[in-house]
């Protein structure tokens, strides 16, 4: 199943959510790095990007990404949708536009840990089921606060924080420069492939 963002009308209702109802949690930041912490280098065809996971605030997202890490799934997928001052998407798609294969389940969404959208920070990528997250992740090139959780509710669950860039964010600017178009149904598509050649835990 395709793996988006929301629809443009449903984006301009979480907006309003969020104006009309914020997240009484009030936000929170990651914690400082620590060996709690697990770091996964994500090696491109653009440039390496060190990723520290919040396992502490982001229990299910980080351990469904470290499954993803350690099975080898990441090699070989693409990141397929590029917008710049809004995100980087990848984790799931083949160079020919095809969804690769997975045997995990979609896990619950946790956007209300109170971690938030800001830029440099992981995402889980979902479809309009705000628990249907499995494989795709997004990489926030901005500081994106329609995107944080607001309510349980279908508008309202957002996207779940689970890690932030700690070295890479060049390689992020440089994705978000590229040029893109429309290939096999899909939007945003970088125009020269940008594909994953290697995930490990550090």
């Amino acid at each position: 199943m395709k793996q988006t963002l929301l629809p443009i009308l449903v984006v301009l209702a979480a907006i309003l959510s969020l104006v009309l109802f914020p997240n009484l949690k009030g936000n929170e930041t990651m914690n400082e790095t620590s060996a709690d912490n697990p770091v996964v280098l994500l090696e491109t065809t653009m440039g390496n990007i060190t990723i520290e996971l919040d396992m502490q605030n982001a229990p299910i997202s980080s351990e469904n990404f470290l499954a993803y890490v350690d099975d080898g799934y990441f090699v070989d997928t693409t990141f397929h949708r590029v917008i710049p001052n809004f995100m980087i998407q990848g984790g799931g798609i083949t160079a020919d536009m095809r969804d690769k294969p997975s045997k995990l389940p979609a896990i619950q969404n946790e956007a209300n840990n109170g971690l938030t959208n800001d830029r440099g920070t992981l995402a889980m990528a979902r479809t309009g089921d705000p628990h249907s997250a499995t494989s795709q992740f997004f990489i926030n090139h901005a500081d994106n606060a329609f995107l944080n959780f607001t309510s349980e509710s279908m508008q309202g669950w957002g996207y779940a924080v689970f890690g932030k860039v700690t070295d890479g964010m060049d390689v992020i600017d440089a994705m978000a420069k590229v040029a893109t178009g429309d290939k096999g149904g899909h939007q945003n598509v970088p125009d020269e492939t940008i594909t994953i050649t290697g995930a490990s835990r550090q």
